[in-house]
């Protein structure tokens, strides 16, 4: 089964960085409690990644301070 089926229903919603002009290329979502899905939004069905709260909190941190490598 494809995980994505799991996530059937789910709300997603487009990232704010992205833009009308090809640019669109994560969309999120928020799962129960504190967890996060990510996906492509040119290729929806490629999969999903699902991060815990904390986890999340720390990726976002560390892409506005640009940490990551």
């Amino acid at each position: 089964m494809n995980g994505n089926a799991a996530l059937t229903g789910t709300d997603w919603f487009t990232s704010s960085y992205s833009n009308g002009q090809g640019g669109e290329c994560v969309e999120g979502a928020r799962l129960g409690g504190t967890m996060m899905a990510v996906r492509d939004s040119k290729n929806r069905e490629g999969g999903v990644s699902i991060f815990l709260g904390a986890s999340w909190a720390a990726f976002v941190e560390a892409l506005k301070k640009e940490a990551l490598v």
